[in-house]
Order: C-alpha cells, then sequence, then structure tokens
C-alpha cells in the first residue's frame, strides 16, 4: 500500500501531492495525514488534514520514523492514509538501500493495518532502486 513518486526539483511532485492529499480528505473513510520537511502547504490543504512538520520531531533516521509513524497509529486506530512529502530530505540523507527498506516497512505496515502510504523522493525515477521499482 505505498506509492512512490519521483521526480527532479521543480518536476510537479508537490502539486500533485496536494491536489491527491485534497481528493483524500474529501474521499477516504478516515483521517488524512501529511508529513513533510518544511512547512509550505498550510494554506494548499483542506483544513480536515493534519499537517506536521517533521523539523518539530527530529525526524532525522529511519529508526525514528518508523517509531513515529508507529506511535501516530498507535494513538489514532483512524489513519487511512499518510503522504510523506521528500523523505530523503527529511532523514536529510540521500536515497539509499536504506530508504528502500524503509519502504518496504511501510508497505508491510500499511497492509497490516489498512493505511496506505503515499511518499515523494526529490530524484529521478531512473536512480530508483530495484526494489522501489514496484512501488512507482
Amino acid at each position: 500500500m505505498v506509492r512512490l513518486i519521483m521526480g527532479g526539483q521543480g518536476e510537479g511532485k508537490t502539486k500533485q501531492l496536494i491536489d491527491m492529499l485534497n481528493n483524500a480528505a474529501v474521499e477516504e473513510p478516515g483521517n488524512v495525514i501529511c508529513i513533510e520537511a518544511d512547512r509550505n502547504m498550510t494554506f494548499n490543504i483542506r483544513h480536515q488534514i493534519r499537517l506536521i512538520d517533521a523539523k518539530e520531531y527530529r525526524l532525522d533516521n529511519y529508526d525514528v520514523f518508523r517509531g513515529f509513524i508507529s506511535g501516530l497509529y498507535a494513538g489514532n486506530y483512524d489513519i487511512s492514509h499518510v503522504f510523506i512529502d521528500n523523505l530523503c530530505k527529511i532523514v536529510n540523507r540521500s536515497m539509499d538501500q536504506d530508504t528502500e527498506t524503509f519502504l518496504h516497512w511501510l508497505d508491510v505496515f500499511g497492509e497490516r493495518n489498512g493505511i496506505k502510504f503515499t511518499v515523494t523522493i526529490s530524484a529521478d525515477r531512473s536512480e530508483a532502486m530495484d526494489g522501489m521499482r514496484r512501488y512507482l
């Protein structure tokens, strides 16, 4: 249940994400959450969406991020969709094997708990590792 959106800077990933967020807020049966690297979308998304500024929680590695997402779900079983904008910027590292492992963890966690994940990464699609391509 992971959808990965990749593209270089200025290719419209955030615009696409905002459209998807606003549609999800209307169509999804549960709560919609957006975790972003910078607080840029505040005025572009519907008020029903829970917007989280990753800097406030120091989500600076994948282990901390896994714990954060698990904690969000433990506190709210009504989450139906989590959007993560600019994953590698949030954890402050380049795309690597750990990124692929994290996406796989999101997929397993989402399947087990009925949560969809949509993730953006600022990198050309051709740079996606083999295990990441199935989410594109």
